[in-house]
C-alpha cells in the first residue's frame, strides 16, 4: 500500500513542497529513504521507528521505502519527520484518515513528541501562496504561526496526539491568529538617546541618517561614546510594520534565532559581530546556505565596531549589498537570494593609538602608521557611506550637567514624519527612503538650483569625488531638506550633506 503525505523543505526563504510516498511491501525487513536526502533527513528513520513504538503504533516489519518527491530536490533537516511518519502509519493501515491537504511539518523525538523546527514561518507563507490551508505543526512553533493569516494551523506535542486528531479521537482547537500591533512594544531597548552628553553634532548625523537611510560612520578617540550612540540607532527608528516585521522574521526563522516567548521579530535588529567574524558568517552561505549577519540586520542595522580591526575581504563583501540591498549566495550545492536592506553604522579611531586630532592627548603614531590604519577601509567602501562624523571628545562639565537632552522617543517622532514624507513620495516608485533612490528617481525628485550645483560643483573639484559620492551628497540633503520640511533642496542642504563627507 501506498501513502502520499504532503510536506515541505527549505531552499533559502521559501518552502519547496515535498510530496513523502512510502511504500510497504513483502520482503525482508528493511527501511529505505530515497529522494536526494541530506544526513539529517536519512537519519529520520531511526527516529520514526522510535517515535512509533514508543507512541503505541507498530513498526511494520515488512520493506519500507518513502521516497521524497521531486528527487531532484535535496532536503535537509529534520522537518520531513512528522510527514515520514504519518506516510509508515497510514500505508501500514495503522492510520484511516483523510491527510490530503494538510501539510506535515515537524521534527520527532525518540518519545514520540514533536520538536520546534526552524524556518516554520517561510514554510507556511509559501505554502499557503500554492493553495494549502490546513497545517499540523510542533507545539512549539505555535506562537510563530500565529502570525500568518488564512492558514488553519494545529500545533500537537507528540505524534500520538496526531493520529488521534486525524482520526477523530482527541480534536485540537485551530492556533488563533495573534494580533500584531498588540505585540510591539515601546521598551524593549537598554539605551535611550537622552543617555548621550554632549555630541549634538553626532546626534543631529544619527538623526539625519535613521531620517533617509543612510550608513554612517563614527570617528574618534575611545570612550567619546561611538558605540552608545550606535546602539541608539534602533530607538529612533519607526516601529517595524507588520510586512517588515514577518519578512524579518522569516529570515531570523531560519536561522533558528526566534524567541519562543515572542514568536515574531517585532523589534528592529540590532546585529553587532565581532570583528573576528568570516566573510561566511558576515555574508551567509555554509553547507545550508544561512543567512549571514547582513540578512539578520535587514530592516533593522548592522554595526561594526572598530571596522579596521574586521578582516578586509569580509569588509570588501559587503560593497555589493548595500548598493542592491539583497545578496545571492552561490555554492556548489545551490544558489539562495536573502534580502539585506539595513543602516551600516560602523566606528573607528582616528588612529592606531586613538589619540590623533586630540587637544589634550598625544598621538604616538607615525604618519605612516595612521595611513597605513587608515587605508584598511578601502575608497569603495568609504563612498558608499554617505555619513561619516567626527566624534569630539565630551568636556566633563557636559558630562555632569543636570541639563535632560532630547530622548529617543522624541526624536522618532520627527523621524516618523521625515519617514511618512518619502513614503509618500515614492508610493508609486517601489521603494521607501532617500537612500534607496537610484539615478531616475534623483533626476525626479532632487532638482538642484543653480546656487546648489555651484556648491556641489567646487566640493566635487575640491574633495575629488566620484560620481556616487556626488549622488549621496544630493540623496542626504533631500533627506535634511524633508526634515525641514521643504520641497526643494537649498543650498544650507547641500552644505551640511557635504559636511558628512569627511570627518
Amino acid at each position: 500500500m501506498i501513502a502520499k503525505i504532503s510536506s515541505y523543505t527549505l531552499m533559502g526563504l521559501k518552502g519547496v513542497p515535498v510530496s513523502v510516498e512510502v511504500d510497504v511491501n513483502n520482503g525482508l525487513p528493511a527501511f529505505e529513504i530515497v529522494g536526494l536526502a541530506d544526513t539529517a533527513v536519512k537519519e529520520s528513520k531511526e527516529r520514526v521507528r522510535s517515535a512509533i513504538k514508543n507512541s503505541g503504533r507498530s513498526m511494520p516489519t515488512r520493506r519500507l521505502t518513502a521516497n521524497l518527491a521531486p528527487a531532484d530536490v535535496k532536503k535537509e533537516g529534520s522537518a520531513l519527520d512528522l510527514a515520514i511518519a504519518v506516510g509508515v502509519l497510514k500505508a501500514s493501515a495503522q492510520l484511516i484518515a483523510d491527510t490530503d491537504g494538510t501539510v506535515f511539518l515537524g521534527e520527532l523525538s525518540l518519545d514520540g513528541s514533536l520538536r520546534r523546527i526552524n524556518g516554520v514561518l517561510p514554510m507556511l507563507i509559501s505554502a499557503f501562496g500554492e493553495g494549502y490551508k490546513k497545517f499540523i505543526i510542533p507545539k512549539d512553533n505555535e506562537k510563530e504561526a500565529s502570525f500568518v493569516d488564512g492558514i488553519e494551523a494545529y500545533a500537537i506535542e507528540n505524534l500520538k496526539d496526531v493520529v488521534d486528531h486525524l482520526s477523530g479521537l482527541k480534536i485540537v482547537d485551530p492556533i488563533k491568529k495573534h494580533d500584531y500591533q498588540a505585540r510591539v512594544s515601546k521598551n524593549v531597548y537598554d539605551t535611550d538617546l537622552s543617555l548621550v552628553k554632549g555630541q549634538a553634532v553626532a546626534k543631529r548625523a544619527l538623526e539625519v541618517a535613521v531620517s533617509g537611510g543612510h550608513n554612517l560612520l563614527f570617528v574618534g578617540a575611545p570612550g567619546t561614546g561611538k558605540t552608545m550612540l550606535a546602539k541608539c540607532i534602533p530607538t529612533i527608528m519607526p516601529d517595524m510594520t507588520e510586512e517588515e516585521a514577518l519578512e524579518t522574521t522569516k529570515i531570523h526563522s531560519v536561522a533558528g534565532i526566534v524567541k519562543d516567548s515572542d514568536g515574531i521579530v517585532f523589534a528592529r535588529p540590532f546585529r553587532s559581530p565581532h570583528h573576528t567574524a568570516t566573510t561566511v558568517a558576515m555574508t551567509g552561505g555554509g553547507q545550508t546556505l544561512r543567512p549571514g549577519e547582513i540578512s539578520l540586520a535587514h530592516n533593522g542595522v548592522l554595526f561594526l565596531d572598530e571596522m579596521p580591526e574586521y578582516n578586509r575581504s569580509t569588509l570588501e563583501a559587503l560593497r555589493q549589498p548595500l548598493e542592491d540591498g539583497e545578496i545571492t549566495i552561490s555554492r556548489a550545492t545551490g544558489s539562495v537570494n536573502y534580502p539585506a536592506n539595513f543602516i551600516l553604522c560602523g566606528s573607528m579611531n582616528p588612529c592606531p593609538c586613538g589619540n590623533f586630532g586630540s587637544a589634550e592627548k598625544v598621538c604616538t603614531c607615525t604618519p605612516s602608521q595612521i595611513a597605513k590604519y587608515k587605508a584598511k577601509l578601502s575608497g569603495p567602501l568609504l563612498d558608499r557611506i554617505d555619513l561619516q562624523v567626527q566624534v569630539d571628545e565630551v568636556k566633563y562639565t557636559e558630562l555632569v550637567a543636570d541639563e535632560q537632552s532630547e530622548t529617543s522617543e522624541v526624536v522618532r517622532k520627527r523621524v516618523n514624519r521625515t519617514r511618512l514624507i518619502q513614503k509618500e513620495r515614492f508610493k508609486e516608485d517601489g521603494i521607501l527612503t532617500n537612500a534607496d533612490m537610484g539615478e531616475k528617481h534623483i533626476k525626479k525628485y532632487c532638482r538642484l538650483s543653480e546656487d546648489c550645483e555651484k556648491l556641489l560643483k567646487t566640493a566635487y573639484e575640491s574633495l575629488h569625488l566620484s560620481p556616487r559620492a556626488r549622488s549621496r551628497i544630493i540623496k542626504v540633503a533631500r533627506t535634511i531638506a524633508d526634515m525641514s520640511l521643504y520641497d526643494d533642496i537649498k543650498a544650507e542642504h547641500i552644505l551640511e550633506a557635504i559636511s558628512y563627507r569627511h570627518s
